[in-house]
């Protein structure tokens, strides 16, 4: 309890002592001057009194009379309080040892600050007394003063001696009592207490303090009833911090008699040590709330309970976690049974608190550990819990709904038990799924492969099956995705899956991959006739259909399939409008191409086919002989693609039909048009090798001569030689013999470097060291190729080379490739590829502006799958976030959920909970974290972020404690992110910052 200020004691000491007025020693001096002085002095004028003893110490002769004008000279000084009223006094004891007053001073100046309330300078001065020479009429005053200088002091030893020397004095004895008693009760020593205070009780001066004590005394020896009428009876005649007191000893009596709606009015009064209250404190009015069921009061106290390590607080966050349970306040009474649970100090209360924990766990998930993990150490820790059957039900069923899977397999690795086989089944399929999407797709297949061999659950054996067929088709091992999803198919379960719907897609995807094109395209009618609900996969089908029967020469059947592409206006309606006019160049019905290829270039002014028609339709004139719309068709190509991949084809092609039409020098200025724009392109040697007949059939040999001088890849005197050695080279290419192709390859490239194959040689020579695994080899010859004009090898190179920057995070090197690769791309997938990959590249460069530009390129793309759609949403989202754009991340993220599966989905929902906090919706903010929790638990970056979210929420709602009990959880367990962790100090620090300053001001 309180313990009474030494001022009170003070003060009733100074109303109940009279000290009498300090007289003088018998005066022998005749001076009137002196008397006078003397007279001043016993009158307390001191000032006035030292002015005449000064006068008369200045003249003086006699020895008595200036050790006299001295002695009072320093007595006045110290009365009055002058600085150097010490040396004075120290003075007179060394200029008149001899003198009879030197006792005597150190007595009068130590009752003198006695009597002021000095004790320190009265007790200095007392030790200076020689005791032996004070009378015995003042002696019982001189040991209660002393004594009580020594108590104001604390030392209570030494108060202790000189108050019992006064215990029988008829003056000072009852006061000597009342303060050894006081020190007995600080003791702790009750029984002297209460005999000093029992002979002192019959005064009325001290019966209103000693019913205090009494109270005190009584509730510390268990006389709780006693206490409670004592301090009530007290309560009206006491100071506020005596009240304060008498409340704590009230209000906690009641509570040992289990009184609890009787103990809070008084508990809650109670102003704690020195304004503050320790976690004690905080616990009785809480729990005595709890019991009466006030919930919310119970939290407000035991919340204030932080950072405590004891009994004390192992019950309060026990109880705080049932309080909350009552409230259906979920995550909070996980983290406080939670804490509980960790503490040692009552092991029952650690079991029951541990289980509540793990069940809590399970039903709204836990971004601390994985679910499966608490239930696990759980039954190990407490294998004879009566409990025990329900939380290893509760453990199976958790391996599946925390999405924990990576985890929860390495537990069920350890425990093959027959009854948890079905559970290792559903999160070894779980586990494929989460590692195709994160697009480890040999560790998915082998998942995948383990779930069928626990074939305990029929429907995931099926599936388990077709996602097998699923990774081998990405791996590109065709012929075991198709007798996968074949296999698939046969099975019973199957067609209860989600996965049927799509198995003859897939199945006709694989078989058009090995170029079966026959059974592709009899699959693809299966899933047209099946699915006719899923637009995109039906308007692909219908496309693949007709691509199939195109391939085998089956014209007809393949028009019909891109008619109805045409019909359904899909993306690629350019597309099938092009082969519907080729089929028919295949059927002989050539003006019914040239009609449908004008028509194509009407309707599609911007497709990526254009360039494609064009060249068709030219060479279909040339077929009609039409040469002028040939040679006009010709010029258009060339006009709008001026780079274009049909370029110098079709330049040579004019040049072709002058030849053929006579016209030798139109011809000849084609020729030498694409032999000095395209060098060392096919369409180059053809027309060297064309030209050279004009000149020789016109006689002009020497002219052919000094023209192929100017072409550095044709050397006439070598061209045997080099014919040769190139065809050694393509040869061994050609068989796929890498290796020996590498070698010959290379031998052609050093023997002619300015060679007449010299950029096919260069193109295999990088394709064989690609193929090889050497593939920084490769790049200077991919280098060769795209540097020159652009021919049939451009594009596969630029796509190698970007491939290899990119693997190598080569980014200054892989944007100007992906740059021109975009430009020039004549396939659209490689278009999307650069794009996407520009999109990151940018990103990873901190190139903000650029990556959103290209990320919202690639979602305007109808054809993007959704994980490319994913990947530029992130971007996008990631880049407002880097850039301040809080507007365009809110809306970025908002659709990243709409797409976005595994680890990107987590990142999305952290954000939305993010969002949520920053618009002070705390609640939901929480709600959307703990979904986080329950859901993608094994993505520990966004669940540690969520924790801290979650700490800002508890702190936006004025719950301290779960604001700083989650941040210290963050701070011990997400190590592995340091990142994470050091936001989280921040946190933790800004939040007890705060709280410091309102700690010290008691709110109940």
């Amino acid at each position: 309890m309180r313990k009474l200020s030494l001022l009170f004691f003070s003060l009733i000491f100074a109303v109940s002592l009279t000290i009498s007025a300090q007289k003088s020693a018998i005066y022998t001096h005749d001076s009137k001057d002196f008397d006078k002085a003397v007279s001043l002095y016993n009158e307390d004028q001191y000032a006035s009194a030292q002015i005449i003893f000064e006068k008369l110490k200045s003249t003086a002769t006699n020895e008595e009379l200036l050790s006299d004008c001295s002695y009072y000279i320093a007595n006045c000084a110290i009365r009055t309080d002058q600085p150097n009223a010490n040396v004075l006094m120290e003075r007179f004891v060394s200029d008149y040892p001899t003198s009879i007053k030197q006792n005597r001073a150190y007595l009068d100046v130590a009752q003198y600050y006695f009597k002021q309330g000095s004790y320190p300078q009265a007790l200095r001065w007392f030790e200076k007394v020689d005791d032996s020479n004070i009378s015995y009429a003042e002696r019982d005053k001189y040991n209660f003063q002393k004594g009580y200088s020594f108590f104001s002091s604390k030392n209570k030893k030494e108060a202790a001696v000189y108050l019992n020397k006064a215990v029988n004095s008829p003056e000072y004895g009852s006061q000597a009592k009342y303060y050894l008693g006081f020190m007995a009760y600080e003791g702790d020593d009750y029984k002297q207490a209460n005999k000093y205070f029992d002979e002192v009780s019959g005064e009325e001066k001290y019966k209103e303090k000693l019913s205090y004590y009494q109270a005190d005394m009584n509730f510390k020896l268990g006389n709780f009833q006693k206490s409670i009428d004592l301090g009530l009876k007290a309560m009206s005649k006491s100071d506020a911090s005596e009240k304060s007191e008498l409340n704590k000893i009230i209000g906690e009596s009641y509570f040992n008699f289990q009184l609890y709606d009787k103990s809070i009015p008084y508990l809650s009064l109670y102003k704690g040590k020195r304004g503050r209250w320790n976690n004690t404190d905080y616990y009785q009015l809480g729990y005595a709330y709890y019991k009466q069921n006030d919930f919310n009061n119970a939290i407000s106290q035991f919340n204030k309970i932080i950072g405590g390590k004891d009994f004390v607080a192992q019950n309060a966050y026990y109880h705080l976690g049932e309080s909350y349970l009552k409230l259906n306040k979920k995550q909070e009474a996980l983290n406080a049974f939670k804490n509980a649970s960790e503490m040692e100090f009552d092991l029952a209360i650690q079991e029951d608190a541990s289980l509540n924990y793990a069940k809590l766990s399970y039903e709204i998930g836990n971004s601390y550990q994985n679910v499966p993990s608490v239930l696990t150490s759980f039954l190990n820790k407490y294998p004879n819990n009566a409990n025990k059957s329900e939380i290893e039900k509760l453990l199976i069923d958790s391996y599946i709904s925390s999405k924990n899977y990576k985890e929860a397999l390495v537990l069920l690795e350890k425990n093959k038990s027959t009854e948890n086989k079905p559970a290792y089944q559903k999160v070894a399929f779980y586990r494929g799924l989460e590692l195709y999407t994160d697009g480890k797709i040999q560790e998915a297949g082998s998942m995948f492969s383990k779930s069928i061999d626990e074939p305990r659950d029929a429907k995931f054996t099926a599936r388990a099956t077709f996602w097998k067929g699923e990774t081998e088709y990405v791996l590109e091992d065709y012929k075991n995705a198709v007798l996968s999803y074949r296999q698939f198919a046969g099975l019973a379960q199957a067609a209860a899956t989600p996965e049927f719907k799509n198995s003859n897609y897939n199945i006709a995807y694989s078989y058009f991959k090995l170029k079966e094109y026959d059974q592709a395209g009899n699959y693809f009618e299966k899933q047209i006739e099946k699915v006719k609900d899923d637009k995109d996969r039906l308007n692909d089908s219908y496309l693949r259909l007709a691509d199939c029967r195109f391939v085998s020469s089956r014209y007809t059947p393949a028009l019909e399939a891109y008619n109805k592409v045409i019909d359904l206006k899909s993306v690629d309606a350019d597309y099938a409008y092009f082969q519907k006019a080729i089929c028919y160049g295949f059927l002989a019905k050539n003006n019914q191409k040239i009609e449908e290829l004008n028509s194509f270039l009407r309707l599609f002014p911007k497709s990526y086919y254009r360039d494609d028609a064009l060249f068709e339709l030219g060479n279909t004139y040339v077929a009609e002989k039409n040469r002028d719309l040939a040679i006009k068709t010709y010029d258009q190509l060339n006009t709008e693609f001026k780079k274009g991949s049909f370029t110098s084809k079709a330049i040579l092609r004019q040049g072709l039909i002058y030849y053929n039409s006579d016209k030798d020098e139109l011809a000849l200025a084609k020729f030498k048009k694409v032999a000095a724009d395209f060098p060392k392109t096919p369409e180059a040697l053809e027309a060297v090798a064309t030209a050279r007949l004009i000149y020789v059939d016109s006689g002009r040999v020497d002219e052919y001569a000094s023209w192929v001088r100017t072409l550095d890849f044709v050397a006439v005197t070598n061209a045997e030689l080099d014919n040769d050695t190139f065809e050694s080279a393509e040869k061994q290419y050609l068989q796929n013999n890498t290796k020996q192709a590498i070698v010959g390859c290379s031998n052609y490239v050093s023997k002619f470097p300015n060679g007449i194959h010299s950029l096919k040689a260069n193109f295999y020579l990088a394709q064989s060291y690609y193929a090889d695994g050497q593939e920084s080899k490769s790049v200077a010859n991919y280098v060769y190729v795209i540097g020159e004009p652009r021919n049939e090898f451009s594009e596969q190179s630029l796509v190698r080379l970007a491939q290899i920057y990119l693997k190598n995070n080569d980014y200054s090197k892989a944007i100007p490739v992906l740059t021109r690769l975009e430009s020039e791309a004549d396939y659209p997938q490689n278009k999307t590829y650069a794009q996407s990959n520009l999109m990151k590249s940018y990103y990873d460069k901190k190139d903000y502006a650029n990556s959103v530009v290209y990320a919202e390129k690639v979602l305007a793309n109808t054809k993007t799958d959704d994980g490319v759609k994913s990947d530029a949403q992130i971007i996008v989202a990631r880049a407002a976030i880097q850039t301040g754009d809080e507007a365009k991340a809110r809306t970025a993220y908002a659709k990243l959920q709409t797409i976005a599966k595994g680890e990107l989905a987590a990142e999305a929902l952290y954000y939305e909970g993010y969002f949520k906090n920053k618009d002070g919706k705390f609640e939901a903010s929480n709600t959307v974290v703990q979904k986080l929790a329950k859901n993608y638990s094994g993505y520990k970056y966004f669940g540690s972020k969520g924790l801290i979210l979650m700490a800002k929420n508890f702190y936006g709602l004025k719950d301290s404690f779960q604001a700083t009990y989650i941040l210290e959880n963050v701070i011990k367990n997400f190590t592995d992110y340091p990142d994470v962790v050091l936001e989280a100090k921040t946190e933790l620090g800004n939040i007890k910052n705060e709280e410091s300053k309102t700690n010290s001001s008691i709110t109940n």
